[in-house]
């Protein structure tokens, strides 16, 4: 079973991707969310290239494990996005994975400008790991 999670962010959008057996996570590309809200061919394309199985949806929860601010936006836009492929959706606790994402990428020497196309697809792949190390998959 191949799971696709994604990084929804205001302008971009993070993919990474599950090997078919569900056990490693990698990221796939950053795709500009205005793209992937309207179905467009890049769009399109992932879904053709990977085919999921289920499509995972990082959720930014606080410190107290609670919906942050922005979690229902997301959780709307996921929802629409899943719909739309005909794919089951979860979320799952994206907490730190920026951050860590971001740390990652410092240390193999990337400038933040650099950076920023890269930031969201292995934050994605970061939260992604951690839904298949949870046996997510198994459930899905």
């Amino acid at each position: 079973m191949r799971a696709l999670a994604l990084d929804i962010g205001d302008a971009r959008i993070g993919v990474a991707v599950s090997d078919p057996n569900g056990r490693v996570a990698t990221p796939v590309c950053v795709l500009k969310a205005s793209d992937v809200y309207a179905d467009a061919p890049a769009w399109r394309r992932v879904l053709a290239d990977w085919e999921p199985d289920v499509l995972i949806c990082g959720l930014p929860l606080t410190l107290e494990g609670e919906p942050g601010p922005q979690a229902e936006a997301i959780a709307a836009h996921a929802r629409e996005i899943a719909a739309r492929c005909a794919l089951p959706l979860e979320f799952f606790d994206e907490r730190f994975s920026s951050a860590e994402a971001r740390r990652i990428l410092h240390e193999q020497g990337l400038s933040e400008k650099d950076m920023r196309g890269r930031i969201d697809m292995v934050a994605a792949s970061l939260f992604l790991q951690s839904w298949l190390d949870a046996g997510q998959i198994d459930r899905a």
